[in-house]
């Protein structure tokens, strides 16, 4: 079917028996083929693969079956997920695939360590309960560039980001008074982190007792008890558009555009029932202010 469609679509620019030539076809099943029409499978067929094509492109290549026929079913299409992962195999659509994270903070040092009071309970039942921080870093042409994130555990939304040249304390600070701003949290919150040095500062400890929030931090050498960040830079790191950018400048816009536009906003998460972020924050916003 595909080899007719390719002669199909050239015959205007070189000779039909050519075209069945190099592809190993005989003329007579092309023009038996050309007669035939095509039946309402192929057709919806078809269709659907052109909407999977658009789908795909629009989540920059990251997205798989299941968040695609998400989308689908968002827009009102009904199909199987089986169906769309065999168009997807037909038209070689294949997410991006995730990569390792490596280590950026040292908990190597003497500052106190607050227990893991997280316990790996990676759900919250409210926003601004529970929030996960973290460190990763981005390659440039013009050296290192370190990530640092906030994540609300409820709808694992970032809420507050900084990027910095050093993986100075500052770093993390800045990210978390990022968050504060945005979010105006209640008291209780619990704080989840990495034993690390930045975390572990006392600069750091002093801005989450100035907003009464209690510090947990994952056990030595244990990067499962701090899953779900892992789970983000992983996922970060695999939907960028690159591996190494030009600048410092071209790495920032980039992040930018990913966490505020794309993450929070569009990006179907599969422990959110394929919502994103923000929608589903607001369907518990919906839920509360009609209870």
């Amino acid at each position: 079917m595909q080899k007719y469609e390719f002669v199909a679509a050239h015959a205007n620019s070189y000779p039909v028996i050519v075209l069945c030539r190099v592809l190993g076809l005989a003329r007579s099943g092309y023009y038996a083929w050309q007669r035939c029409p095509i039946s309402p499978r192929t057709r919806r067929d078809q269709a659907l693969g052109a909407q999977i094509q658009t789908i795909f492109r629009r989540s920059r290549d990251t997205y798989g079956s299941p968040r695609v026929h998400a989308e689908l079913r968002a827009l009102g299409v009904r199909c199987a997920r089986k169906r769309v992962a065999r168009l997807m195999h037909a038209a070689h659509l294949v997410a991006r695939p995730r990569h390792r994270t490596v280590q950026t903070t040292d908990s190597r040092h003497t500052q106190p360590v607050a227990p893991n009071q997280l316990a790996r309970r990676f759900t919250a039942a409210a926003p601004n309960q529970v929030w996960v921080a973290d460190i990763s870093y981005l390659a440039t042409h013009e050296g290192w560039l370190y990530l640092a994130v906030v994540l609300d555990l409820y709808a694992r939304r970032v809420v507050g980001w900084s990027m910095q040249t050093t993986l100075e304390r500052s770093v993390v600070l800045a990210a978390l008074e990022h968050a504060i701003q945005r979010r105006q949290p209640p008291p209780g919150l619990l704080h989840h982190s990495d034993r690390g040095s930045q975390y572990a500062s006392a600069d750091y400890r002093t801005a989450l007792a100035q907003h009464h929030m209690t510090a947990s931090m994952s056990r030595a050498g244990n990067c499962w008890d701090n899953a779900a960040m892992e789970s983000f830079f992983a996922t970060l790191k695999a939907e960028l558009p690159l591996a190494v950018f030009s600048s410092h400048a071209a790495a920032r816009s980039a992040v930018f555009e990913y966490i505020e536009c794309f993450y929070n906003r569009q990006r179907r998460h599969s422990t959110l029932a394929y919502m994103s972020p923000v929608e589903y924050e607001r369907q518990y916003q919906a839920a509360q202010s009609t209870a």
